[in-house]
């Protein structure tokens, strides 16, 4: 390969400088990204302006851009914390959040590129104590899964105002309690279940022993005013009209008047 002219040296080089400068400058941010801007000599971390957007950026060589996700992000946690009575409670969750778009200058220069570690995670964990320790394992054990990734939410948005991370919503996948203790709550509700069961079948029992009473009762005052009702001069009545009744009849009979007791017919043949 021949060597270049002497002369054509400089301009190499000059290629070379522009192409490291070009290369140092030259910033791409990815969609779901921003970028904060230092200026090294100048004011340091840019807060009074939106930081840089998706795309291509050319900035001074000794500058530097800080790359943040600003998409929704998900951390997963899993916390030993303590009930009210000082037993461990293991919980699981997922932390759906993201940066303050607008305040993320500040973000990265009051809280840094860690801000994750540095706040996020200790503010999550102290929620978490905050809300466990309210409650007693049974409370927990019957407690709605709901309520309790509620509570925590609130205490960790409280807990997050003013560091410019926004948390969306906070899911709590479990909560597990000691084994021995879990056993003794399932045993304690299969009694009491039991329990239930029994004082309701019991319940019944009475109940529907209650019905029959009533039921016999009624049976028994009805047969009574029957009975007062039921006068020899309406059972005589009620007789002549049967008899008339079956002297209506095809079939072939006697009717003997006045033969039987208290003076009714006596009827003879029935073919």
């Amino acid at each position: 390969m021949e060597r270049l002219p002497k002369v054509a040296l400089p301009f190499v080089l000059l290629a070379i400088i522009v192409i490291i400068i070009i290369s140092k400058s030259a910033v791409n941010i990815s969609s779901g990204q921003a970028g904060v801007l230092f200026k090294r000599f100048g004011e340091g971390v840019v807060t009074d302006k939106p930081p840089m957007g998706e795309g291509f950026h050319l900035v001074a060589p000794w500058n530097d851009v800080f790359v943040y996700e600003v998409r929704q992000q998900a951390l997963e946690e899993t916390m030993k914390v303590l009930s009210s009575n000082g037993l461990d409670i293991r919980i699981e969750a997922t932390v759906w959040f993201k940066p303050e778009i607008e305040n993320l200058g500040f973000l990265h220069q009051e809280r840094g590129e860690k801000y994750i570690s540095r706040v996020l995670q200790p503010a999550i964990s102290a929620a978490a104590r905050t809300v466990i320790g309210r409650y007693t394992p049974e409370q927990l054990y019957a407690s709605k899964r709901e309520a309790i990734q509620t509570e925590i939410f609130e205490e960790a948005r409280k807990t997050l105002e003013n560091q410019y991370i926004v948390i969306e919503r906070i899911l709590v996948k479990d909560v597990s309690l000691p084994t021995t203790i879990k056993d003794a709550i399932e045993r304690k509700l299969k009694q009491e279940q039991e329990a239930l069961e029994y004082e309701y079948r019991l319940t019944k029992a009475v109940q529907e022993a209650e019905r029959q009473r009533i039921d016999a009762e009624g049976k028994a005052r009805a047969n009574d005013i029957l009975n007062k009702s039921l006068t020899k001069n309406i059972l005589t009545e009620k007789g002549i009209q049967a008899t008339i009744e079956l002297s209506k009849s095809n079939n072939a009979k006697v009717i003997v008047i006045g033969s039987g007791d208290d003076g009714l017919p006596i009827i003879l043949g029935n073919n």
